[in-house]
């Protein structure tokens, strides 16, 4: 075989081709500070539920941006949903936002992540505790018919400053019980509580708060928690997620991590403010 290259080879200006792409189908903007879109699966990808994976862009020097970002879609999807923050001035998302239906992200393909149902120990009712788009984890989760196959009871608690803030997770919420995959897995086991911290709305308070107090378990007509039997799952910014912590472990429930199920977990890898 020759190696020799010609004098036009060694000119011609090589090819910049993104590693692990995938293109993006679908983009909605929910507000001027949120949107969701959609990309391709890469037929290798398996992951679990709740489960988060690097994706990213080129920065201006061609060099790969990536950050955290939870799974929205279930592990059955055909595709791969993502739901994310609008930061003006942020290295990735300040880029992201402006992505259209053709587009390429980059995607990398090794999903990691705490909030699986395998991080607990079995239990009765099942807890999801989120802010923001801290609730993408849970999007995924809410759409796994294993959630309700382990589990009696699920509590959709999350929580934003508006209610405009809050329609992701509505529409999400409202559409499972009619999904033609899903909605005999649901049935009536999944009830909903969003609030909201700036905005007046029909229910307001921080999740601290509402759980601190019992006013969702009188609100739901629930029994308050006991770590016989419920189990949470928490996502957030760091000082929510420290916040929640205590009141967890205020009801008796403690950390656990997929080498050591116990009664609630937290993701450590929210992709917040400043992205």
């Amino acid at each position: 075989m020759n190696d020799l290259k010609t004098v036009d080879d060694l000119n011609a200006t090589p090819v910049r081709t993104l590693p692990d792409t995938q293109e993006v189908t679908a983009v909605q903007h929910w507000t001027d500070r949120l949107f969701s879109f959609r990309v391709t699966r890469p037929q290798s990808l398996r992951f679990r539920s709740g489960e988060f994976v690097m994706i990213g862009l080129l920065d201006e020097r061609g060099k790969p941006l990536l950050r955290a970002y939870s799974i929205a879609s279930p592990n059955w999807d055909e595709e791969l949903e993502f739901y994310s923050i609008k930061v003006p001035d942020g290295p990735l998302t300040s880029k992201l936002q402006h992505i259209q239906p053709g587009d390429e992200i980059i995607l990398r393909p090794k999903p990691v992540g705490t909030l699986v149902l395998d991080a607990l120990m079995p239990g009765k009712r099942l807890w999801f505790l989120a802010t923001g788009t801290g609730i993408a984890p849970f999007a995924s989760l809410m759409r796994d018919p294993e959630t309700y196959e382990k589990y009696d009871q699920v509590i959709m608690m999350h929580t934003c400053r508006t209610t405009d803030e809050l329609e992701y997770g509505r529409q999400l919420v409202e559409s499972l019980k009619d999904d033609p995959l899903i909605g005999e897995f649901v049935g009536d086991k999944l009830k909903y509580y969003p609030t909201t911290t700036r905005e007046k709305s029909e229910r307001m308070g921080r999740i601290t708060d509402n759980l601190s107090s019992g006013k969702v378990f009188d609100d739901l007509g629930v029994p308050p928690m006991d770590k016989e039997t419920d189990r949470a799952m928490v996502c957030g910014s760091l000082a929510f997620n420290m916040d929640v912590k205590a009141v967890l472990e205020g009801f008796g429930l403690r950390e656990g991590a997929n080498s050591d199920p116990q009664e609630y977990v937290v993701e450590k890898a929210f992709v917040g403010d400043g992205i």
